[in-house]
């Protein structure tokens, strides 16, 4: 029966004492009721913010006085700051350098454990535990503790004679390196995103792929990796996105200051540091913008990149 249909018996069965049109299509009050702290959470705790932080992206503002409206002179006077562009080229080669390795660390583990192994429930918790440890302050600290002039990464090369090595972490040639190492080190959530995708493949491919005399090697480029892009591409944007938001390995490995000499300044550490240390909540805002166009744009590009190597089942 078609909608008007019924709707009209509807209204032919109010008059015959039938079911009213209310008790046909109830009203959402209550759902709407247990849905408003969401929504008032929503509006108040992010929507809000976001709308403030664009107005004050034009404005002169430093938390003691009612912010000034500048017009466009944050954004002048950002891409006039040498910092900012050394912030983006340090951010930038951390996302370029950090993202596929970790990709490549996680996919190589999960086809490892993929085949099986005495004890896989085990290894599959052991190795996911670093996801959850790595973005903490906690483990950042222990970072600055392996990597300096005494730590454990020295003290391991001195039993094969090496000697007089440098503080990674206080070296501005070397510290963004050991930043980079921590990332990689945080594997577990793309591997177990693997994991899931890798359980999705048909085993008889495989057993297709044998008869015709494929090797290990064959199968994982012929196979596995083409049926596998659909949640790489998946994995390496949400890798990307919170790649650019490393905020606390930096600050914490650092001690606060981007050192030494700006190599470990990310542009989250200097966005946070014109907010919080120089009190120039305008010219933060106005940076806060620009990195979502830069993800935003990176996101695109991604997107727009997929249709040349990410392969969907039609």
């Amino acid at each position: 029966m078609s909608s008007i249909g019924e709707l009209r018996t509807i209204a032919l069965s109010r008059k015959k004492g039938g079911p009213r049109l209310k008790e046909k299509y109830p009203d959402n009050k209550a759902a709407l009721i247990f849905l408003l702290p969401w929504i008032l959470g929503i509006l108040g705790l992010t929507v809000g913010p976001i709308i403030a932080s664009l107005y004050l992206a034009f404005t002169d503002y430093n938390l003691l006085q009612p912010p000034v409206w500048s017009g466009f002179e944050n954004f002048t006077k950002m891409f006039a700051d040498p910092r900012f562009w050394n912030s983006c080229r340090v951010t930038i080669t951390y996302v370029v350098v950090s993202v596929p390795l970790q990709l490549a660390l996680a996919l190589a583990l999960a086809v490892l454990l993929d085949k099986g192994m005495k004890g896989l429930p085990f290894y599959r918790s052991v190795f996911y535990l670093p996801s959850l440890l790595g973005g903490s302050v906690a483990v950042a600290i222990l970072w600055r503790q392996v990597f300096g002039k005494e730590g454990l990464v020295n003290s391991f090369l001195g039993m094969f004679g090496l000697t007089d090595l440098p503080g990674w972490i206080g070296h501005p040639d070397y510290a963004l390196g050991t930043i980079i190492i921590l990332h990689v080190w945080t594997f577990g959530s793309p591997m177990v995103i693997f994991l899931a995708g890798l359980r999705q493949i048909p085993e008889m491919y495989y057993e297709a792929a044998a008869i015709d005399g494929a090797g290990k090697v064959r199968q994982f480029f012929s196979i596995t990796f083409p049926l596998l892009t659909p949640v790489i591409f998946f994995n390496l944007v949400l890798q990307i996105i919170f790649a650019f938001q490393s905020f606390t390995q930096a600050y914490v490995v650092s001690g606060g200051t981007g050192g030494p000499g700006d190599s470990t300044m990310f542009f989250t550490l200097l966005l946070y540091k014109e907010a919080f240390t120089e009190l120039d909540m305008g010219y933060a805002s106005a940076m806060a913008w620009f990195l979502v166009v830069v993800i935003g744009a990176f996101t695109a590009f991604n997107f727009w990149l997929s249709k040349f190597w990410v392969h969907y089942d039609d």
